[in-house]
């Protein structure tokens, strides 16, 4: 189920299948980099503005899905114009910073983003670019990643199944919503 906030931004309105947390797991594989699955905790939150906050970490994760240590964590801003335009500004803990753009699929929860700009320390692996997919399927928020080197062509290197994590005071504010004719048996609210 999609909620939109009584204080979002009314710009924001087409993103809102992107707020709360989320977690799941993923696959990670891109040449020059250890193949393995990893876990991955998001979060797009707002405080009333005409962007989403973004954060994402990411862990490596044994055969028995355990942490091993950490893959990524990326920090950012969204926003999305009349035109259904999204851009994003993203820094990531390896040094680099990202500009990225893209658009909402027309009637579904989908996006489609591409880099437009990449910034890098002389710290930071050689990068040139990425594109990204975000959809919301089935109450879940599943994404692809690709990227690009000098060295690489451009290819999927990270992907991602998310659930919604939910949270006591959400259980609470649901069953406060709940009518109150509901039947005894909770049986007939399904016929």
């Amino acid at each position: 189920m999609i909620e939109i906030p009584s204080d979002l931004h009314k710009d924001l309105v087409p993103l809102a299948f992107l707020l709360g947390d989320w977690a799941g797991a993923g696959v990670h594989d891109f040449p020059g980099s250890e193949k393995c699955n990893f876990g991955q905790e998001v979060t797009f939150s707002h405080d009333g503005r005409d962007f989403l906050e973004y954060h994402s970490q990411t862990w490596v994760l044994d055969k028995d899905g355990n942490k091993v240590r950490p893959l990524e964590t990326e920090h950012g801003f969204w926003r999305i114009d009349g035109n259904r335009r999204v851009e994003v500004t993203m820094t990531r803990d390896d040094g680099v910073i990202e500009i990225w753009y893209g658009e909402m699929a027309d009637q579904k929860p989908q996006i489609d983003l591409v880099t437009d700009a990449v910034a890098r320390t002389a710290a930071s692996a050689p990068y040139s670019g990425g594109k990204r997919l975000y959809g919301y399927v089935k109450s879940d928020l599943m994404w692809v990643g690709e990227k690009q080197t000098p060295e690489v062509e451009l290819r999927p290197y990270m992907s991602a199944h998310l659930k919604k994590v939910v949270t006591p005071e959400d259980v609470e504010r649901w069953a406060k919503a709940l009518p109150d004719d509901m039947p005894d048996d909770g049986i007939a609210f399904f016929k």
